[in-house]
């Protein structure tokens, strides 16, 4: 780690930044994690994309298909591959000897930055004091920087009020707001001095940055999926609107529209990993395979995807346009 504990807020507000992917673990046929094909991606994402780090073994990773120590395996491929100022690690889990457990080590390899996701609280109605107890827990245990993330997945939705309380603690930095926008507006005005607020809707990305001043995205797929070495349009359109040229920005971002709706168009119900892995191959990244009890696509939908993007308007490299 590059800070202490009581600098954690500090660090973060001044690294925590820019464009965060959230990375798909890609398996192999026999359901192994393929290693090579993590590392290409990452360095392909933060090389060629303009990715400025990667949330690792999060939902879209499917950490919950996968042991403990596979978990840190990913953590440690993340580390290694694209440094650990790069990297934020989920440490979600029920179980929070679990939770403890896989930030000691996320701290002990150099990572800057662990997520740990609301906990599901059975029989709860008024989560309040539960939330902020089990999350001064993992606060009291590690020095690395904590970013909370509050998702309909718990079975409830974090307060902007709750969320203000928790970020009183001194390694709480910031967080994954995954809420309808009122809400996510009002934590960035309540605590947006000690708490950087960023949710994962690259819908509203744009809109956030200029309207909020943000300056994080965290995260999801959109950066690896809507991008290529040769159109990194999602990257341009950021930048441009961190300039302030706003104008120029909404021209590229809702140049992207074609690309978005091929996306989601193409994405089966209930398929959500297994489209997007679909997708990342036919950009020439490593898939792979959805664990159990996901499932995998279709040959009739793999088709619709195939489709879909080859008429989306992404540029590949190799590829000569029609316009050429």
């Amino acid at each position: 780690m590059s800070y202490s504990r009581n600098d954690a807020k500090a660090y973060a507000r001044e690294n925590l930044r820019g464009i965060w992917a959230a990375a798909q673990t890609p398996f192999t046929p026999n359901l192994a994690i393929d290693e090579a094909g993590l590392r290409r991606n990452l360095k392909h994402w933060v090389d060629d994309l303009g990715v400025d780090g990667v949330f690792v073994s999060g939902k879209q990773g499917e950490f919950f298909s996968m042991s403990l120590a596979e978990r840190k395996r990913t953590f440690e491929i993340a580390v290694d591959t694209i440094g650990g100022a790069r990297t934020i690690l989920s440490c979600s889990d029920q179980n929070l000897n679990t939770v403890i457990e896989l930030a000691k080590h996320a701290q002990a390899i150099g990572s800057d930055y662990i997520v740990v996701h609301a906990p599901v609280l059975h029989f709860l109605s008024a989560q309040d004091e539960t939330l902020l107890a089990y999350y001064r827990a993992v606060s009291e245990q590690v020095d690395i920087g904590i970013a909370l993330w509050s998702h309909p997945d718990s079975g409830y939705l974090m307060s902007p009020e709750l969320c203000a309380r928790v970020a009183t603690l001194p390694n709480v930095v910031a967080i994954k707001y995954s809420v309808p926008r009122p809400m996510y507006a009002k934590l960035t005005q309540l605590a947006g001095d000690r708490l950087i607020v960023s949710t994962a809707s690259e819908d509203e990305w744009f809109d956030n940055i200029v309207e909020l001043g943000w300056r994080l995205y965290l995260c999801s797929s959109p950066p690896y999926v809507y991008q290529t070495a040769i159109d990194r349009r999602m990257r341009e359109y950021t930048d441009l609107a961190f300039r302030g040229e706003i104008a120029r920005a909404k021209i590229v971002r809702d140049s992207l529209d074609p690309v978005r709706e091929a996306f989601k168009r193409s994405r089966p119900a209930e398929k959500f990993h297994a489209h997007s892995k679909y997708w990342q191959k036919l950009l020439g990244q490593a898939g792979g395979t959805v664990r159990p009890p996901l499932l995998e696509l279709t040959e009739a939908e793999k088709d619709i995807t195939r489709r879909a993007f080859e008429n989306c308007g992404l540029r590949l490299p190799g590829v000569r346009s029609s316009a050429a």
